[in-house]
């Protein structure tokens, strides 16, 4: 191998920007079938491990929001938006509220 000062290094290079359609919105055709994982959170509770030994069946713990606020959706573990339970069918579902700005997410990424 060449010491490395004698080595050549790249030029710097921009990455690529992703398409674009006329609407000027970013092209998300390659990623649409990626999986993602949508977590929906009703609450927290921090509690010792003497209490959560002690749970059983009946239990109650005590999370840290109110009756009717709204949840957090998060997608891979970042929040996107807040919404609230709804009964679709025989089945539970989510609707969406208060989205969160996606250059704000794309800050916690």
């Amino acid at each position: 191998m060449a010491p490395m000062d004698d080595m050549e290094t790249a030029p710097d290079t921009a990455p690529a920007a992703a398409p674009q359609d006329i609407a000027g919105n970013v092209d998300l055709g390659l990623l649409a079938n990626v999986s993602v994982h949508m977590t929906v959170e009703v609450g927290n509770a921090q509690i010792t491990l003497q209490d959560l030994l002690r749970l059983n069946e009946g239990s109650v713990v005590e999370l840290d929001r109110m009756a009717g606020d709204p949840l957090d959706i998060l997608i891979n573990g970042t929040q996107i938006a807040k919404g609230e339970v709804v009964v679709v069918g025989e089945k539970f579902g989510i609707r969406f509220g208060d989205i969160v700005d996606p250059k704000k997410r794309a800050e916690t990424v």
